[in-house]
């Protein structure tokens, strides 16, 4: 959204967004923006070639990334505002002191008037602490912060019902992922061309989200006055509906695909249990058989069910070494309490 045809940083749509995004403010909104562009920022300084290896993405990351903050710092200065950029790996989520240092900074900033700037560090990211793309780095920030909402901007007019070039194809205004099974017939794995995630990661992203509590809209970024029309509630693209907001603890949690220290391995009547939608249960060491990886209290680990599919994620209420003395025995506090745990089903 943020490239031109040739490639370059489209500074009149990054101009439009910031006009908007202190007219929001102006307004009592509080504003965290997630914003993509640093390689394409590059490449219209470094001309490269066609093929590029991991390492001229790290080039045209890092000489893009000074770009790109320029042209925001320039942009929101005109109004008067400052920005700040905030650059995050997974890393970041993984770790307890990480995750919580860097929500403090975010209210820190915000609390100042400040507009964080957020992307995610490719010149030091490896391939195992990549984010699929934008989306999942904007869905971890929003569960981070207990945002109300989630724009994500794209290239087309919302979720459709079918390839945005077939004439016949409508945008769905709003979807209820309580029921998302009856949308999936409706991803397709299209990118952009320099993009990494596509309609299947937004529709994930979605739907986590809105378990939170935390209400995404997904539409056009180049349509004119799109934030402003979005904070006024304005039928545009499409609304993902949410559900009762959640705690920051179970907000944590529930983005932790990829970012746990290790798995505890349940039995067939604990998986029933934890996935049952009329009981509320904690993870009980009776009902756990197995504990892969080294982690420590406060960790999250995977739960994993006994045909070894992922149930869910949650917090540790103690380490490894202790988990695997208390196996199979009852009467012992929880390894997972409730309050501390997300279950995907």
């Amino acid at each position: 959204m943020l490239s031109t045809e040739d490639n370059k940083l489209d500074i009149s749509v990054l101009e439009s967004l910031v006009q908007q995004i202190v007219s929001l403010r102006e307004t009592g909104v509080e504003v965290v923006l997630v914003s993509s562009g640093a390689m394409g920022a590059g490449r219209g300084i470094l001309k490269l070639g066609k093929q590029e290896k991991s390492t001229d993405k790290q080039v045209l990351s890092a000489v893009g990334q000074v770009h790109l903050m320029t042209a925001y710092a320039k942009a929101f200065k005109k109004y008067g505002q400052i920005c700040a950029q905030v650059l995050a790996t997974k890393e970041d989520f993984r770790d307890k002191n990480h995750y919580f240092n860097m929500r403090t900074c975010f209210e820190s900033l915000l609390s100042r008037k400040v507009v964080p700037v957020v992307n995610e560090n490719d010149v030091v990211s490896t391939t195992e602490l990549l984010f699929t793309d934008n989306d999942e780095l904007a869905g971890l920030v929003a569960s981070q912060v207990g945002a109300d909402a989630v724009f994500i901007l794209s290239s087309i007019e919302g979720f459709m019902t079918g390839d945005s070039s077939d004439a016949d194809a409508e945008v769905i205004a709003e979807i209820d992922c309580k029921d998302a099974t009856a949308y999936q017939k409706y991803i397709r794995p299209d990118k952009t061309k320099f993009g990494r995630g596509g309609m299947l990661t937004k529709f994930n992203i979605a739907k986590k989200l809105t378990t939170q509590g935390i209400t995404v809209h997904l539409t056009d970024g180049r349509r004119k006055n799109v934030l402003l029309d979005l904070a006024e509630g304005k039928n545009i693209g499409t609304k993902f509906l949410a559900s009762k907001k959640t705690s920051a603890i179970k907000r944590r949690v529930a983005y932790s695909d990829g970012l746990t220290k290790g798995s505890v391995f349940v039995n067939k009547g604990a998986e029933e249990l934890l996935v049952s939608k009329t009981k509320i249960m904690s993870l009980l060491p009776v009902g756990v058989v197995k504990v892969e990886g080294d982690f420590v209290k406060g960790d999250i680990v995977e739960i994993i069910g006994e045909s070894k599919q992922k149930l869910g994620f949650g917090v540790a209420e103690y380490g490894s070494s202790k988990v695997k003395e208390v196996l199979g025995k009852k009467n012992t506090r929880a390894v997972i309490h409730y309050n501390h745990m997300f279950i995907d089903s």
